[in-house]
């Protein structure tokens, strides 16, 4: 994920968090004061009080100024992301705080009160959870196609591993969408979720898929087309690797519905596309421990053109 501070890397570091007592716990100011107007939002002490507390859980250093910085940056982040529309959903956010209290072996109330005692709070958290999931796809969507390399660099490349073109794994998908209406989310997740887990055993294949929709009420079913295993999007990842040819995913909830994917067919493959793929994915990965080249250039951009003022 894109930012300084990943998500999967919080995880160890915050379930050292249980063993803070009350007397140590962090303690936001009840009056909070304006501190930093960003583009015309506003960042107050109590803001900033809440991200110290946050890096303390990360044995992060930096205290208030480093919490500053990052929140200046998220709200840069938060706005473009709305300006383009790549935000993450709610319940991608609810679902996503739910996978981090049980990889810590918590429910999600016992993850709440060690947040609160910390002087995190529940909402602060799953707002850094949200600008974390949502930030790499706009960046993503920006940058996508814009560094390809040539067919003398993929040439290069190749003789320095040998001679030999990467081999990768290439998947053709299927996205079986349960449609749940924005005003229906509370009413009727559990009940689609159900639905959708349930059809998953009658699955008949992407030959016939449509028809297989055909039989259920308010279901789509979208061609991803051709996708190598380096283009994965992160949270279908797991999912895709755990199944197996012809078979189906597990289900999410996401902004659309109830979703579990398709695996119409998949094979091992070494042409030049996926060679590229896999080298601009090996050279992401060499730079800042994983994070994309372009997410800091992107931020340099939305830093140069805001007005920040500081109080």
């Amino acid at each position: 994920m894109g930012g300084k501070f990943s998500i999967v890397r919080a995880v160890a570091t915050l379930a050292l968090a249980g063993a803070l007592s009350f007397a140590a716990a962090a303690v936001v100011e009840a009056a909070s004061e304006v501190r930093v107007i960003v583009n015309n939002t506003v960042i107050t002490s109590g803001d900033i009080a809440k991200r110290a507390a946050f890096l303390r859980l990360q044995r992060q250093g930096g205290g208030a100024a480093e919490a500053k910085k990052q929140l200046i940056d998220e709200v840069l982040k938060r706005a473009e992301i709305a300006r383009v529309q790549q935000s993450v959903s709610t319940q991608e956010v609810d679902a996503a705080y739910a996978r981090f209290a049980a990889g810590n072996k918590l429910s999600t109330e016992q993850l709440g009160k060690i947040l609160e005692q910390a002087g995190v709070g529940i909402e602060h958290f799953k707002q850094y959870i949200a600008v974390q999931m949502s930030w790499p796809r706009l960046v993503n969507f920006r940058y996508g196609g814009a560094n390809r390399l040539s067919g003398g660099d993929l040439v290069k490349r190749m003789m320095e591993g040998g001679g030999d073109k990467p081999v990768t794994t290439e998947y053709f998908l299927q996205q079986v969408i349960f449609v749940i209406p924005q005003s229906k989310r509370g009413a009727i997740t559990g009940k689609r979720q159900a639905e959708a887990d349930a059809s998953r055993s009658k699955f008949p294949g992407c030959e016939t898929s449509k028809v297989f929709a055909a039989n259920y009420r308010d279901v789509s079913i979208r061609s991803l087309g051709r996708v190598l295993a380096q283009q994965l999007p992160e949270e279908w990842k797991p999912l895709i690797e755990k199944a197996g040819d012809g078979l189906t995913t597990g289900t999410r909830v996401t902004e659309r519905g109830v979703e579990y994917l398709a695996i119409c067919k998949k094979r091992q493959v070494n042409d030049d596309t996926a060679a590229e793929i896999v080298f601009r994915a090996e050279d992401i990965g060499k730079k800042k421990g994983g994070e994309d080249p372009n997410s800091e250039r992107y931020l340099e951009e939305l830093r140069a053109k805001a007005q920040i003022i500081n109080k």
